[in-house]
């Protein structure tokens, strides 16, 4: 198993407020990609935020492949944003993509 980071964009289609932005990074805090080297270096955060209301997330996931882990990380962000109460109309995502992988060498 190989450590990704993977990137997932996508655009808010309302306004989303800074408590539905807190339960969607504390949904996240599982995956942040700041306990990577990468991550931290970078300091990517998990959820970030532009102001044409479309962000990014970013998410730690293991995996055997590339595209195993971008198909986790998609789906760990549909979660969160449900669980925040966002469905995909409200919240649409683009493609997977990797940014990174987690690697001593």
């Amino acid at each position: 198993m190989t450590t990704y980071v993977i990137s997932v964009p996508g655009t808010f289609t309302s306004g989303v407020d800074a408590d539905t932005r807190a339960r969607i990074s504390r949904s996240l805090s599982p995956a942040d990609p700041h306990r990577t080297q990468m991550g931290n270096s970078e300091d990517l955060d998990a959820l970030s935020l532009n102001d044409d209301d479309t962000f990014t997330i970013r998410l730690t996931v293991e995996a055997d492949t590339g595209p195993h882990a971008e198909e986790s990380a998609r789906l760990l962000a549909q979660s969160a944003l449900r669980e925040s109460g966002l469905d995909e109309s409200d919240a649409p995502l683009g493609a997977a993509a990797v940014t990174g992988i987690d690697s001593d060498v």
